[in-house]
This record gives structure tokens, C-alpha cells and sequence, in this order.
């Protein structure tokens, strides 16, 4: 729980502290701009109100590093929800009311997360998980959009570095082995899931270390 709202309500600040033009810069996501990707943070801040507000009455099937799917290739934002995503951004106008919106329906999953029993299994995506292990999950959700959010924004706050070190730990599982230890936290979540290419000495390590990467999560 600690780490969900460490990493959510740095992300939301993040956006929170936000300048109009920072809104129209590109983000770290293939295809979006730092509007369409906040726009992307309210949808899922939706989703972790209905999930948790989904009790299942059947086992997990799922956890934390299950629920990701793991896809061939990296995305290339021409995805039909991707493209709703941008136009339902560009409908807000003003970043004002995209931030507004994001901070109204954050702040309520984040309250939601709080309140929510760990052992309770609940379903979404037509799977079950404990809200631990859902919680859990979007602790690397919300920091990879973090870089993403910050990926040209030099002044915007970074990841908190609990909540990158969960996220690597995370990945780690997602992976079936550890990233090389030269490899710092914000390093191996970008190199890991294909943000950015690994440099000669970053692949070699990678290589040696047998990791799997990059891995496309969805």
C-alpha cells in the first residue's frame, strides 16, 4: 500500500506542477504527447476504482508480475484505444481541466487503495487478483509513465527512489532474473522495457546477465 501511494501521489504532483506548454511536449510514450499521456493517467485511475470496487468470489489466477502481458513488440501508438486516448485529450483544451480531472479521480483511487483490504481478491481484465498484488502491479504503472511524464521535461520532479526500486524488483520478476547491478533503478526500467537502447557496455552486462528485454508490457 505504501508503495502504490508513494508512487501515485508523486506522479500526480508531478503533473500537478505542470505548465500549460508542457502539456503539448512529447512524452516518453511512442506517439503521445504529455497531454495524451496525463489524459491516459485518468482512464487508468478509473480503472483502479473499478477494480477495487469489483470483488471476486473465485481464487486469484493472477499476481503482481502475472497480471502484465508481455508482447513481441514494442507499441507503436496506432493502437484504436490509443488513438481515443489522443482525441479525448485534445478535447480538454485547456490543461487546466485535465488537470483538474486527474487530480479529482486520483485523489480517489488513491483514497480507495488506502481504504481497500490487501487480501481481498478482485477482478479486472477477466482475471482475479488480491488488491495487494493489483496495487502492486501499478506501483510499476505508475513509474514508467513518471519517466515517460518527465522524458523532456528537465525541471518536472523524478520518480521517488523507493518506487523505482520497486519497479525494477518488479520488472526483475516480470524478467526471470535480476538486471546487472551497474545498471541503476531508472537505467534498467528504461533499458528494460525499451524506452531507451542500452549502450555497448549496458548490453554486454545485460547480456551476460541473461536478461530477457525488452519486454513490452500491456
Amino acid at each position: 500500500m505504501d508503495d502504490f501511494s508513494r508512487s501515485w501521489t508523486a506522479l500526480r504532483e508531478a503533473v500537478a506542477g505542470l505548465a500549460d506548454e508542457d502539456f503539448a511536449r512529447p512524452s516518453g510514450c511512442t506517439g503521445w504527447l504529455v497531454r495524451d499521456l496525463v489524459c491516459h493517467l485518468v482512464i487508468d485511475a478509473q480503472d483502479v476504482l473499478i477494480t477495487l470496487a469489483t470483488p471476486a468470489g473465485t481464487p486469484p489466477t493472477r499476481d503482481a508480475a502475472s497480471y502484465w502481458e508481455v508482447a513481441d513488440a514494442p507499441p507503436t501508438g496506432d493502437d484504436p484505444l490509443d488513438a481515443l486516448t489522443v482525441r479525448l485529450a485534445a478535447a480538454y483544451e485547456d490543461p487546466g481541466l485535465l488537470k483538474f480531472h486527474l487530480d479529482d479521480v486520483g485523489s480517489a483511487a488513491g483514497r480507495a487503495a488506502v481504504l481497500a483490504d490487501p487480501g481481498l481478491a478482485v477482478g479486472t481484465r477477466g482475471e482475479v487478483l488480491t488488491v495487494g498484488d493489483y496495487l502492486s502491479a501499478y506501483v510499476l504503472e505508475w513509474t514508467l509513465h513518471h519517466l515517460d511524464l518527465v522524458a523532456q521535461l528537465r525541471r518536472a520532479p523524478r520518480p521517488p527512489a523507493e518506487s523505482l526500486a520497486a519497479a525494477r524488483e518488479l520488472l526483475e520478476r516480470i524478467a526471470g532474473a535480476p538486471f546487472p547491478a551497474e545498471l541503476s533503478d531508472t537505467d534498467a526500467l528504461l533499458v528494460g522495457t525499451g524506452r531507451r537502447m542500452p549502450g555497448s557496455t549496458e548490453r554486454a552486462a545485460l547480456s551476460e546477465a541473461a536478461v530477457r528485454f525488452p519486454l513490452s508490457l500491456g
